[in-house]
């Protein structure tokens, strides 16, 4: 991607000030940035803790930092002192949006009280992120993504129907909130320009990994059947089933009677489409295991020069083989697409939004601690 630090984008002119922590909080201050809106990350003294994840540069950029901090300028302020509050203040006098993560009671000790702030500042949005929301028994509590994926019920729905509960690989509680906060900002500041006031935004982890119980709970609402693990299986689509062939693990979801009837007519067992057991997606659901059983055999007798996912996906039926990460990172399509981007020497991934007039850009990368020197705010 190209660095275009100059340019514009649909949030260009709104500025941020990000004094959030570890994860959902910086992503979606990332976003607001990735899109043009000129970010502030204020640390503490000793950094974000993310700063000490995983492997790191010398300047103290850690990998699982930097996927989450481009964009921003870098500035510490310790809010235990007056100094650091004042500076705090200073840069809320001219912002659009704050976002934070801290435990209830925390910036208030600080003088920082939401309340009180925007009550002064009646445009600010505030964006707060939490581990499990104000009303909940738990309010108030740290919760890590993965202990939120237990507490949510995603835990339990991952993994072998023969194995335990498993935690999903990627941060998919945090990752969810810093989009639904992201949406949330974008929904408050669309008000504003009505209004010309803002709003206080709030999305915990706890709520956001709710939402991503789909289709389990729309399922468990409607017939009271606890939902169960099913490895890779989809619970109301048959065949949707990983298969190992001579190329590797395959994927294949023919979720329509027609692509059930391509499948098998690819695999050479046409047939099958016609077998009382397999007719419809109710049918195969009910004979699932016979199905696979059927299925994995055809597939694993498959010519090993036979581009079997290609041929499907030329034919109407989704599949594909299960990549590993570093073949899909080295695939050319992305850096075409700008999905894997480069500046100063450090790689990451790129912006998924596309628009047309106002392209997102990536413009400056993730910085050491405090790198950049605080810029004069506008008074209140």
């Amino acid at each position: 991607m190209t660095d275009t630090r100059g340019s514009g984008g649909a949030l260009a002119g709104v500025r941020v000030v990000d004094l959030s922590r570890v994860l959902a909080g910086p992503y979606c201050a990332q976003l607001l940035g990735d899109h043009g809106a000129d970010v502030v990350k204020v640390e503490p003294p000793v950094g974000d803790l993310t700063r000490t994840w995983g492997p790191s540069r010398a300047d103290g950029v850690s990998a699982y930092y930097a996927g989450l901090n481009r964009n921003k300028r870098h500035l510490v302020a310790d809010l235990t002192r007056s100094e650091g509050r004042d500076l705090v203040l200073g840069l809320l006098a001219d912002a659009d949006v704050v976002v934070e993560n801290f435990k209830p009671g925390t910036l208030e000790r600080w003088g920082l009280a939401a309340d009180d702030l925007m009550a002064s500042l009646p445009r600010l949005v505030w964006c707060r992120v939490t581990a499990f929301g104000a009303d909940d028994p738990l309010a108030g509590q740290p919760g890590y993504d993965a202990v939120i994926q237990a507490h949510a019920g995603l835990m339990h729905l991952n993994g072998d129907p023969q194995g335990p509960p498993t935690r999903w690989p990627v941060p998919i509680a945090d990752l969810t909130t810093a989009l639904h906060a992201f949406s949330g900002v974008l929904l408050a500041l669309q008000e504003r320009e009505r209004s010309g006031r803002g709003q206080m935004v709030e999305i915990s982890l706890y709520d956001a990994a709710l939402s991503l119980l789909h289709p389990a709970a729309a399922s468990y609402f409607m017939t009271g059947v606890p939902p169960s693990r099913l490895g890779s299986a989809h619970p109301d689509i048959a065949p949707c089933e990983t298969f190992r062939s001579p190329l590797g693990e395959l994927y294949v979801a023919a979720g329509s009677d027609r692509q059930f009837s391509v499948l098998v007519d690819v695999l050479g067992a046409p047939a099958l489409a016609a077998d009382p057991r397999f007719a419809t997606n109710a049918d195969r659901l009910r004979h699932r295991h016979e199905l696979n059983a059927e299925l994995a055999g055809l597939i694993g007798r498959l010519d090993p020069s036979t581009d079997i996912a290609t041929e499907l996906i030329a034919r109407g039926v989704p599949a594909s083989l299960v990549r590993p990460v570093e073949a899909v990172l080295a695939a050319l399509e992305l850096a075409e697409r700008g999905m894997v981007a480069e500046l100063d020497g450090l790689r990451m991934l790129g912006i998924p939004v596309h628009l047309s007039r106002t392209p997102g850009s990536i413009r400056t990368p993730p910085r050491a601690v405090g790198a950049d020197v605080p810029r004069e705010a506008t008074p209140a």
